[in-house]
């Protein structure tokens, strides 16, 4: 199992991009995501998801809940991290 973490001032879907590919992890399952970002493709806050990493490509999937019990949930394009951090655990394939 490996961790991403992603760090304020950082992107999710880069960073993660970046860190696995450092690693060698062209295919595997993104177990879990856990964290906050401050802005995203559906700009939201807390964040949960999981998904896969196939041919050096992160796909993943979020459900996302806001303020006044509202959540949205869809694939991730880009979240921002700038005060908060998203923690991804990466099963290599």
């Amino acid at each position: 199992m490996i961790l991403v973490s992603v760090q304020p001032g950082q992107e999710v879907m880069s960073t993660l991009t970046d860190e696995l590919q450092a690693r060698g992890v062209a295919n595997g399952a993104i177990v879990s995501l856990i964290g906050a970002v401050e802005g995203c493709a559906i700009s939201t806050m807390e964040l949960t998801g999981t998904g896969e990493v196939k041919d050096g490509t992160v796909h993943i999937h979020v459900v996302l809940g806001r303020q006044e019990d509202e959540a949205k949930a869809g694939h991730l394009h880009w979240g921002k991290v700038e005060h908060f951090f998203v923690n991804a655990y990466v099963m290599p394939l």
